[in-house]
């Protein structure tokens, strides 16, 4: 593991270390430029190796992230237009004013995930694209340094 402050490879165990209001796990050497915090307590075992009572275990599950294609605007105007609607009438079908489909056909402002899967089911149309997870895990493989802090600040030192 690597220093999120200086980018030097930790030997041991990293320091949790709160900075400007930020938990970073950081070497010895750049836990002095903050304040160590204590590793939070870990979860106790009922019986039989289960969560107790009352408590439930989550699990993080990886969802694919989804992202507004590109010529949006275009392709919800013309679906609007072939289904011989006005601005107002698909207002009303999605329950928003007609000021924000104005703003989204003029490009002024792009759907958020749920604005658009409403847009998405009234018109019949694909506005969400699944982006690749995978150009991250490339990259995790590959012997490229992630970005540091201490790469983008001078650390005062004094």
């Amino acid at each position: 593991m690597r220093c999120e402050i200086c980018g030097k490879k930790v030997i041991g165990k990293p320091v949790r270390t709160k900075i400007e209001n930020s938990i970073m796990l950081t070497c010895t050497e750049c836990s002095k430029f903050g304040k160590i915090q204590r590793e939070p307590p870990r979860p106790q075992r009922g019986p039989g190796g289960r969560a107790p009572t009352g408590r439930r275990r989550s699990f993080r599950s990886r969802e694919p992230t989804h992202e507004v294609i590109e010529d949006y605007q275009t392709v919800i105007r013309e679906a609007r237009e072939k289904k011989g609607w006005s601005r107002e009438d698909l207002g009303e079908k999605i329950y928003e004013k007609v000021s924000v489909i104005h703003r989204l056909e003029s490009g002024k402002m792009v759907p958020d995930l749920k604005l658009a899967r409403k847009l998405e089911k009234t018109l019949k149309v694909t506005l969400l694209e699944k982006t690749e997870e995978a150009q991250l895990d490339d990259l995790k493989g590959s012997n490229m340094r992630k970005a540091t802090i201490g790469d983008i600040a001078r650390i005062k030192k004094g």
